[in-house]
């Protein structure tokens, strides 16, 4: 733009001597086009060129041999770098600003270039153009400005993942804390509906249905004398399924259930719509004709409106909720495939040796028996203490160092194990899922260790201090050897659960016997600090 600039100058004073004032303009934007993102010496540049464009223009405008307005057209194209500059920037108000600056500029130029007694300006001209290039250089600026907010509106429109994740979950949090338990159970919500429905409606049997996949219906709660096998196919000929794809009341004279005897039967199917999506069926019948006119379908209807919104809210909690436990369920049910599942087939082992020393062998029987009590004794142990870890959590008063410390007592207790622990927890928190993490990295270290090292000993060691912390627990057994992650002992769940937390499991032996399992989160800023001092020392 530069090199443009000074080719109109040229032109239009066919004056090298002009060209200065192009020089000078370069030197004045040289900061800016060095570092535009300066704080300072951006903005005090741009401010800088403007200000040399007003009293350049008004010079070439006085020297040009065509007249000012064409003087002035020369040299005012420039305006658009720096406002240019400042839209890209989206510092509209900056632009703006330069506008004003370079508007003042020109005319104070033009009066004292008039006023020197040159050559004249041809004042009109030059104002009617200096005017022209402002308005260009605004309307640039404007619809800058315009666009920005139009694609910063699209863009806030937009779906983000996570932002709507954290806004919908915060606000169920927030519900789910508020209402009764129950409120969130779509069976209860159900029975509810059904309660009120009653005192509006004539109803000898009713149900609540919710779509299962797979085309069918499952029967969330129903009311009346017998149960019904209520029709649950969505591409049978029914009233139910005109309800669900129709999103509107339907009413019939046969009942909607296949094992219905006969008789005369009034049918009103109300469909539950949250917003565009059907969320299940209302079914109320009554043995009698014509039991359902206009008038109590709307009664009816006005009570299904917003209970199809509580339903929606409900069935969408208990799915969250199902996600979540999913994994709990899976960690447990290995849990009950490795340990008690295989401890009551030794049972069951047991039972048949019994039964084969009835007859031959009295005193052999009584031994068997004898071991068979002590293997009964055994899983009941086992299975206390994997209930008793599925309810360990983390207290929001206790902490996670007391939550850890009460497990390993309670374990080391019914494994004859001696436990040493070493607590250190600052009264900061670290977030209650990552204690939650930790906790059961800690709990299955521990039943590692007395389940499977043969220890005496068992050292629990825990350093809480946010965003660190270091779990850490060692046994006097007889080690795990080269025992990889994907092997036994519930490494590769310790792992998994680490790695989700961000933070480095370490599995090392223990010297002179023994396995020494580490969690590790962050790092410590008082080891840092001892380490930092200790280097400084060596350096003196």
């Amino acid at each position: 733009m530069l090199a443009l600039v000074a080719l109109l100058t040229l032109f239009a004073t066919r004056d090298a001597t002009a060209l200065w004032w192009i020089l000078l303009l370069g030197v004045a934007g040289l900061p800016a086009a060095l570092a535009p993102g300066h704080r300072l010496l951006g903005p005090l540049s741009r401010f800088a060129e403007v200000v040399v464009l007003g009293l350049a223009a008004s010079q070439v405008a006085a020297a040009a041999t065509l007249g000012g307005g064409l003087g002035a057209s020369a040299v005012l194209p420039y305006l658009a770098v720096p406002v240019t500059v400042t839209a890209l920037r989206r510092r509209f108000r900056e632009g703006a600003a330069l506008l004003a600056v370079a508007a003042a500029t020109l005319l104070v130029s033009a009066a004292l270039t008039q006023a020197d007694g040159g050559r004249q300006l041809g004042q009109t001209g030059y104002l009617a153009v200096c005017a022209q290039w402002l308005i260009l250089a605004g309307l640039g600026l404007y619809t800058a400005g315009t666009l920005h907010r139009v694609m910063r509106v699209r863009g806030e429109g937009k779906p983000q993942p996570y932002a709507e994740a954290t806004r919908l979950l915060t606000q169920l949090r927030t519900v789910a804390r508020q209402l009764p338990g129950a409120t969130l159970d779509p069976g209860g919500i159900s029975e509810h509906l059904l309660e009120e429905l009653r005192t509006v409606a004539p109803t000898d049997r009713a149900a609540v249905l919710s779509a299962s996949g797979g085309g069918r219906l499952v029967v969330l709660a129903q009311i009346g004398v017998d149960r019904v096998d209520w029709e649950t196919t969505l591409d049978a000929d029914s009233a139910i399924a005109d309800a669900w794809a129709s999103q509107q009341p339907q009413t019939a004279a046969r009942s909607q259930a296949r094992s219905h005897t006969g008789g005369d039967v009034s049918a009103l199917i109300v469909p539950l719509v949250a917003g565009v999506r059907t969320v299940g069926l209302m079914v109320l019948e009554a043995d009698s004709a014509q039991a359902y006119p206009p008038p109590v379908v709307a009664r009816v209807t006005a009570l299904t409106r917003p209970a199809a919104l509580r339903l929606e809210a409900a069935l969408l909690f208990d799915e969250v909720r199902s996600l979540a436990t999913n994994e709990e369920r899976q960690r447990l049910a290995r849990e009950i495939h490795d340990g008690v599942a295989q401890e009551l087939v030794m049972v069951g082992y047991g039972i048949d040796n019994a039964l084969a020393y009835v007859e031959d062998d009295p005193k052999e029987t009584a031994e068997a028996l004898r071991t068979l009590r002590q293997e009964v004794t055994r899983v009941i142990t086992e299975l206390r203490l994997s209930l008793f870890e599925l309810r360990s959590e983390v207290d929001r008063h206790g902490g996670l160092a007391a939550a850890i410390a009460e497990y390993a007592r309670t374990v080391g207790a019914s494994g004859g194990l001696r436990v040493h622990l070493s607590l250190d927890e600052s009264t900061a928190r670290l977030p209650a899922a990552t204690e939650a993490e930790l906790l059961r990295i800690a709990q299955e270290a521990v039943t590692n260790a007395r389940k499977h090292a043969g220890a005496s000993n068992l050292w629990v060691t825990c350093e809480v201090d946010p965003p660190y912390a270091q779990i850490e627990v060692s046994d006097d057994g007889h080690g795990i050897g080269e025992q990889r992650t994907e092997g036994h002992y519930g490494l590769a769940i310790m792992a998994e659960r680490a790695e989700r937390i961000r933070g480095r499991l370490e599995i090392r032996p223990r010297q002179p016997s023994g396995t020494t399992v580490a969690v590790v989160l962050g790092s410590s800023p008082r080891r840092d600090r001892v380490r930092g001092n200790a280097a400084a020392a060596e350096g003196e």
